[in-house]
């Protein structure tokens, strides 16, 4: 019997009276713990855990499919199931406007991105009213998946009028430092945060399961003198980021009994 067979043996004499699915998902958990399965470690096939555990492949794909929503194991399209790559959570601050690029060197993670899009094109009707434009303008849109240590974390999709960023491939690692080198970095934004459910191709993307809990981030930037420059709509893996913010009690305010 192979080691990872033997991890599903015993499956249904252990935790008696708990649903088989349970078990066996427990069996798993204990496994990756203690070092049985490793981060990148593929699991066998749902039949062959199947006849290893001796129960049904529904059985298995109930418990893994919870696996991969809990952020323990991944599953890549036409290669899998393995065991997720151990990942400190990101905390990103709320009051301070600073860039992907800036918050991952800052925590002394290695940073690189995959472009998905860099363009100039004609306003959309949501882009023209955020970034006050007028039908005869155009947008430089920058989208790329943008990844920490080898995990993917976010996908960002920003829009920028072309009179601020005329040419959007002369961006390199950082959307900011190229606006800034143009005299037109923000100062201040205001940011919109919401839940999603991931779909299939920004999960594929950030490789987890579609249906995965995610984060859209809408953010609009200002210049100091008021006028936007930047409308970025992102997709954050929920399982990786915890947006934190610092709130005070307001100068003469008690607190309510």
């Amino acid at each position: 019997m192979t080691d990872a067979a033997a991890i599903f043996a015993h499956v249904k004499q252990s935790g008696a009276g708990a649903p088989l699915y349970l078990r066996l998902r427990k069996s798993i958990e204990d496994a990756v713990s203690r070092g049985a399965l490793l981060p990148g470690d593929a699991l066998p096939s749902e039949r062959d855990i199947a006849a290893s555990a001796d129960i049904s492949r529904v059985t298995v794909r109930k418990a893994i499919q919870d696996l991969v929503q809990h952020g323990v194991l991944v599953q890549r399209h036409g290669s899998g199931t393995f065991v997720a790559p151990r990942m400190e959570r990101v905390e990103q601050s709320l009051s301070r406007l600073t860039s992907f690029t800036e918050d991952m060197a800052r925590r002394g993670l290695d940073v690189r991105s995959v472009w998905l899009d860099r363009g100039v094109y004609a306003p959309s009707p949501e882009e023209m009213m955020a970034l006050g434009l007028s039908a005869e303008a155009m947008v430089s849109r920058v989208s790329r998946l943008r990844i920490a240590n080898d995990t993917p974390l976010a996908i960002e999709r920003a829009s920028i009028s072309a009179g601020f960023l005329p040419d959007p491939n002369a961006i390199g690692s950082s959307l900011y430092a190229a606006l800034e080198a143009r005299g037109c970095k923000p100062v201040r934004a205001v940011q919109r945060i919401s839940a999603t459910n991931l779909g299939e191709a920004d999960a594929e993307l950030l490789e987890v399961t579609p249906g995965s809990a995610g984060l859209n981030i809408e953010r609009i930037s200002y210049l100091p003198s008021g006028k936007v420059v930047e409308f970025t709509r992102s997709v954050y893996r929920g399982d990786a980021y915890d947006f934190v913010a610092e709130l005070r009690l307001g100068t003469g305010e008690g607190i309510a009994p």
